[in-house]
């Protein structure tokens, strides 16, 4: 993966304006927090550390690791809370990333699908050539 970086723009913290890859497709429908039962953790951190041990599973699943994530797209119910845990939030992610920051959207959504959740995030990997 190449990140796209122009010059003279600054550089994202947390995340990448853009990049080019090249491979097999991995594609993660939205993923949520919940266990194998289907029981979704209570508060948007426990279900945020689910939902990272679940894409991490499925990636594993495809022969592919976080680092090869190109994308994601979170959508969370509570922007207010997403920002007061933002910290509790990344640190979480780095344990199951590390320092690999693909292209990231987060947004702000009425309710999902599944009433308990709180977040849920889709996934596009590139299992390199």
């Amino acid at each position: 993966m190449r990140v796209l970086q122009p010059q003279g723009w600054p550089r994202p913290k947390g995340y990448a304006n853009g990049l080019v890859a090249r491979g097999e497709l991995v594609f993660l429908a939205g993923i949520i927090g919940w266990d194998a039962e289907e029981r979704v953790a209570a508060g948007m951190v426990a279900q945020f550390r689910q939902a990272m041990a679940n894409i991490v599973a499925l990636l594993a699943e495809a022969g592919a690791r976080p680092e090869h994530v190109a994308r994601m797209t979170w959508y969370v119910t509570d922007r207010q809370e997403y920002l007061d845990r933002a910290r509790d939030i990344g640190a979480i992610y780095r344990e199951y990333f590390g320092r690999h920051y693909p292209v990231m959207a987060v947004v702000q959504v009425v309710a999902l699908m599944e009433a308990e959740a709180m977040v849920e995030i889709e996934v596009t990997a590139v299992i390199p050539d």
